[in-house]
């Protein structure tokens, strides 16, 4: 192993919740695919989540000692037969999925190196995950992952719920084919905070619940006879539920073409966009009320391939003039040609997110964004490729309800 592992290694626990995104595109990998981990110890959360994340055609290679050898061993014949460990990085070959399990701590130079030993160790079209402390003082190595995300980023999440909170990036060095997607599931990330079984909530609703209860804390010890506190601490329940993000099944029919977003479908027309090229599109667009869930979701497979925001007014989203609205662009590449989903602002909603980067794959259904407090979404497919499946005042579901399918 290098110099520049050596310095980087440092005695850091990392928890369950970060290990799980950390080998999220091990996981979420349907097909048969190769892993490769480094740092993780015996034992180690990030271990026990990469070996959960196999299916029976995979294998992963671990860079480990004899203590790992002899944690493994006490896992298995299926484990085994998968899973197979060696000395030093050099003894590996490449994968498809390269994990390095310690945050990086070291300077600069040393991160720069340690990438750069990393990502010869990545299949053409694969991704490197590694994570950096996110509460801790600038420093030489995450100025250099974030200049290395910037060029090659395709994925980044904040974990709160570890100590300290870290931050997993992943970097893909080559390209890959938007045809990858399609043997993808859905990432959860951890923006996506679980409730119960069948509801999560979005990290934005924790921040404005606690927001509000902050604010009742804050005017019951500063006028402590009054009731004013009551307005922001009811207040706090709703403005939580507005962000709630409920699991949803999506259709496995590959002809299937899912709503972005839940509400009613405003219109369903065929157009051009001189944005797109001269092709005619098919755009279904769809309403949410501030009684929607507002999570927006990959209509169909694909790979970002542009992403752009265009300003705009802020009329009512089901308004015509609508149209007009500040607006974000995420445009897919797919099987069946260029598909856009289409972010737009409304009167009340001001704020768009979108987690997407350029360069991502996106499963059918899976999250991609939120828009807050009423908006409106545009699916645009290729006309001669796409059949629709709904019509304008109908309700439809986010990443469940069908509303084109593909000839």
């Amino acid at each position: 192993m290098s110099d520049s592992f050596a310095a980087l290694r440092r005695p850091v626990t990392v928890g369950v919740r970060a290990a799980a995104t950390l080998v999220d595109d091990l996981a979420r990998h349907n097909g048969p695919k190769t892993g490769l981990l480094i740092g993780a110890g015996a034992g180690s959360a990030v271990l026990t989540a990469a070996v959960d994340a196999l299916l029976p055609d995979d294998r992963l290679v671990v860079v480990g000692d004899d203590a790992v050898r002899q944690h493994l061993a006490t896992q298995g014949s299926w484990v085994a037969s998968r899973v197979s460990v060696v000395d030093a990085l050099g003894a590996a070959d490449p994968a498809d999925v390269v994990i390095y399990a310690e945050p990086l701590t070291g300077t600069a130079e040393q991160t720069r190196g340690l990438l750069e030993d990393l990502g010869k160790r990545v299949n053409e079209g694969g991704v490197l995950a590694v994570l950096v402390p996110a509460t801790s003082r600038p420093s030489g190595a995450v100025d250099e992952i974030e200049r290395q995300v910037a060029l090659y980023g395709v994925g980044s999440d904040l974990v709160l719920r570890n100590v300290p909170p870290v931050r997993v990036h992943r970097l893909r060095f080559s390209a890959v084919d938007h045809s990858v997607a399609a043997r993808l599931a859905p990432a959860v990330r951890p923006s996506s905070v679980r409730l119960t079984r069948g509801m999560h909530i979005d990290s934005n609703g924790l921040a404005a619940a606690g927001i509000a209860l902050g604010l009742a804390a804050l005017a019951k010890a500063a006028r402590p006879k009054s009731r004013l506190w009551l307005v922001p601490a009811l207040a706090a329940a709703p403005v939580a539920a507005f962000f709630r993000d409920p699991n949803r099944d999506v259709p496995d029919d590959p002809a299937a073409v899912v709503a972005a977003s839940d509400g009613k479908v405003l219109g369903v027309e065929r157009l051009h966009d001189d944005r797109f090229g001269d092709q005619e599109f098919l755009r279904i667009a769809v309403f949410l009320s501030v009684l929607d869930v507002h999570v927006n979701r990959a209509p169909v497979a694909g790979k970002v391939a542009d992403y752009f925001v265009e300003a705009g007014g802020y009329a009512a989203a089901m308004k015509p003039s609508a149209e007009h609205n500040v607006a974000a662009y995420t445009v897919l590449e797919t099987a069946h040609g260029q598909v856009i989903v289409a972010q737009r602002t409304g009167l009340i909603a001001r704020r768009i997110v979108q987690r997407a980067p350029v360069g991502s794959l996106l499963a059918k259904g899976e999250r991609m964004g939120l828009i807050r407090f009423g908006s409106r979404t545009d699916v645009y497919l290729p006309s001669e490729r796409a059949v629709p499946r709904v019509s304008p005042g109908e309700k439809v579901m986010g990443g469940a309800s069908v509303i084109a399918r593909w000839i």
